[in-house]
Formats: structure tokens, sequence, C-alpha cells
């Protein structure tokens, strides 16, 4: 079955497919994988003029954030200090892609990192989810499994998986 709104472009004998997303979600743990992600999905928004939903995932579990002793006194005042730097962070990444001329929505969740960017997806109706992958293998991927994996098995829409600091080959 052939999806209507494709259209099939050829170049040096290779047959591309070409949906036109309108909306798209990147997100950002804000580490140099996912920044270079962005900068795809950047390119991407701005060729298909798409809205792109910049969003970050901040943890519920107490775990997951590097509490200095003074915060675990406060940890609602603490969670707010993480939330606010967070949100700080995504609008230092969005001013420049409105520059740009790409819409840009920045939104901050909380919970399972993998979980919410699906939320996410489907709740504003993305046509794909645009991520980078760090590539772990090895007992860091089975203890603590892979976010993209995840976001692969639960997202609804597309997911184009980048893999992030590689040297292409010679």
């Amino acid at each position: 079955m052939r999806c209507p709104a494709a259209v099939a472009v050829l170049e040096r004998k290779e047959i591309l497919l070409m949906v036109p997303w309108k909306k798209m979600v990147c997100p950002s743990d804000f580490s140099a994988g996912s920044l270079e992600a962005l900068t795809y999905a950047t390119e991407l928004a701005q060729y298909f003029g798409a809205e792109l939903y910049l969003v970050h995932v901040l943890s519920t579990h107490p775990d997951a954030v590097d509490w200095k002793e003074e915060d675990e006194a406060d940890v609602p005042g603490a969670e707010r200090v993480v939330s606010s730097e967070a949100e700080g962070q995504l609008r230092k990444l969005a001013e420049p892609l409105v520059a740009k001329g790409v819409r840009v929505h920045a939104m901050l969740a909380h919970g399972d990192a993998a979980e919410q960017i699906a939320r996410v997806a489907q709740d504003e109706g993305a046509d794909v989810i645009v991520i980078a992958t760090h590539g772990a293998t090895g007992w860091r991927n089975l203890a603590f499994g892979s976010v993209t994996e995840k976001v692969v098995r639960l997202a609804r829409c597309p997911v184009l998986a980048l893999r992030m600091g590689r040297t292409p080959a010679a």
C-alpha cells in the first residue's frame, strides 16, 4: 500500500521516499549528540516548513538528579531550580532556530524520558521523532536500556534515529 502523500524522487539512481512532515519532535538531553540531532531536525523542519517540538524530559526518579546535600532538605525547591535551568537551556536552543524561521515549541516534560517523548509526539500529532542514539552497548545498555530503543517501541509515528558521535569510515 502506498502512502498517498509520498513523493518518489530519483537521485543518482536511488529512489528516496519523501513524506511531507508538518510536525516533528526532537528530544534533547543537552548532550553533544542530541544537539547534533537537533541540527538535522532543524534542517528537516526548514525543508518541509514543519513545526519543531523541542522536548527535554526531567526524570521524576530521585536518583536521576545529582542533588547537593543542602537541596535534599528542600526537594520541591530543588526541583523548581532544576526545571528553571532546563527551561532556560531550552530557550537558548530555541532562539537561534526561531531566528532561522523555524516554528519552535520548547517543551519541558517530567517522568520517564522515552514515555514522555512518545506521549508528546502522540499529543501533538507529530509526523516523526528525530532522536540521537549514542550507540551504547554492553553492560550499560543492558542495565539501563536505551531511551531511543524504547521510543521506537512506544511511538506511534516514525522515528528517525541518528547515530551520533561516530567518525565516518575512510
